[in-house]
């Protein structure tokens, strides 16, 4: 991991300025920007508002405000960004293992957000690299939005789901940080699983058929195409498509007690696979 940059709370407002930047940039000038103002309010009281700082230039941060689920305090994570040019550094991930350990500090074993489920590089950070689960699907969940991220189709969500005291989380967290980069244990025959979505490769694009919604394995992929942000941009109909089809897949399997458990990247072209298991067989 990079280790160029520091990882520290943001607690002024010129900082806070310059999260409002990092938003403008990475969402759009005309996105929802939530205001220094309210960001720095929130983090005193029970919000946690982290920095990626290369001295004083904010490259990153992360966001999230205090909540109840059930009865339980959590902590909803609105936004992460990072600048464009800071990209590949992992600065993402190690804004999240901070946020962790902020959460952790404090007693909280969940933190939740919401994404983009047809952004894989989203989908590797959030259940391969965090190890987080999701069996939840929101349908449109922030309406029309027009920043160059969300432009073309409905805003369709998963929540992702965190929780950040479990084995399953640190064995995926140590796999992530170890030097080594110790290979994530996985079963041997999980890409023989049966494919929810049917893919066809076109001249450009990888375009989605069919889904299935009949299948019964106690394991299901779940295709992710690769450049899905471009897709929604400069070919609409191929970008609706995909979304239509895996919200008929994600809503159909979640109501027979699936959750995602997985992600698998491809490394070679972009895209990938969500793994999808049944509740009732999983185990530890």
């Amino acid at each position: 991991m990079s280790r160029d940059h520091t990882i520290r709370d943001i607690t002024e407002l010129d900082h806070c300025r310059q999260v409002v930047e990092i938003q403008a940039e990475v969402w759009g000038p005309d996105s929802e920007i939530v205001p220094a103002s309210v960001l720095i309010a929130s983090s005193k009281r029970g919000a946690i508002l982290l920095g990626a700082f290369d001295g004083e230039r904010l490259d990153g941060f992360v966001w999230s405000m205090p909540g109840w689920r059930e009865g339980k305090p959590t902590q909803w994570s609105h936004m992460l960004g990072v600048r464009l040019s800071a990209r590949g550094r992992a600065l993402g991930a190690r804004l999240k293992i901070a946020q962790r350990e902020r959460a952790l500090a404090t007693s909280i074993a969940l933190i939740e957000w919401t994404f983009d489920p047809l952004q894989a590089q989203n989908a590797h950070l959030n259940m391969a690299v965090l190890g987080c689960t999701a069996s939840a699907y929101r349908v449109n969940a922030y309406g029309e939005m027009t920043g160059p991220l969300h432009r073309g189709t409905p805003t369709d969500r998963l929540i992702a789901e965190w929780w950040i005291g479990t084995p399953h989380v640190a064995r995926r967290l140590a796999a992530f940080t170890d030097r080594r980069r110790l290979p994530v244990a996985r079963a041997v025959d999980l890409r023989q699983a049966p494919v929810a979505i049917a893919v066809r490769t076109a001249a450009e694009w990888v375009e989605c058929g069919a889904p299935d919604t009949t299948l019964e394995a106690i394991r299901l992929l779940v295709p992710v195409p690769p450049r899905f942000g471009e897709m929604q941009q400069e070919a609409c109909a191929a970008a609706l498509a995909w979304r239509l089809a895996a919200r008929e897949v994600f809503t159909t399997y979640f109501g027979r007690g699936y959750r995602v458990v997985d992600f698998l990247l491809n490394r070679e072209v972009g895209g990938g696979a969500y793994v999808l298991s049944r509740m009732d067989t999983e185990r530890g």
